[in-house]
């Protein structure tokens, strides 16, 4: 129970980060998207239930504040999380390199999960595509560099907090 609540407690300093940050860059029409680094950690490195746990919370934390059918968050990030956590044992454990790859594909798998569920609201749905692209293209670059500082910062709150290290069987 503790695992999930550290976990929980890393989300939401994620995502007040990622919200204080599309907020100061709003004027350049430019949006960030993380959603994979609220299940990358967890799902490569944590027992698949407090792991799983983590994820679903991290997902209700996420729908609260976006204007998508409540639920949504929750349900991508679960299904992304047992993706990550059936094919981990074929993923280098400790390589930051081998998460970063792992939360950019995860990453480019919700953002077109989300962008093609989301898109007929526009009234021109052709004419955003160069906008969802750019978009895209920053949140890969944002997460490239903060996957390996967000990972030591969930496995550093573990170690903190007294939890057992999980070694994957």
């Amino acid at each position: 129970m503790r695992r999930t609540f550290v976990l929980l407690g890393c989300s939401i300093l994620l995502w007040t980060i990622l919200t204080q940050v599309n907020d100061a860059i709003a004027p350049w029409r430019v949006y960030l998207f993380g959603g994979a680094l609220f299940v990358g950690f967890s799902a490569l490195t944590q027992p698949r239930g407090p792991g799983l746990a983590a994820s679903l919370l991290a997902g209700l934390v996420c729908d609260a504040t976006t204007p998508v059918a409540f639920g949504t968050h929750l349900l991508l990030f679960a299904a992304t999380h047992l993706i990550i956590a059936h094919v981990r044992h074929r993923i280098p454990r400790d390589d930051a390199i081998a998460g970063i790859v792992v939360v950019l594909l995860a990453n480019l798998g919700l953002f077109l999960v989300f962008s093609f569920t989301q898109i007929h609201e526009s009234p021109a749905p052709a004419a955003v595509w160069p906008r969802l692209i750019a978009d895209l293209a920053c949140s890969q670059v944002l997460l490239a560099g903060l996957t390996p500082w967000f990972f030591r910062l969930q496995a550093r709150a573990l170690v903190l907090a007294r939890v057992p290290r999980y070694e994957l069987t």
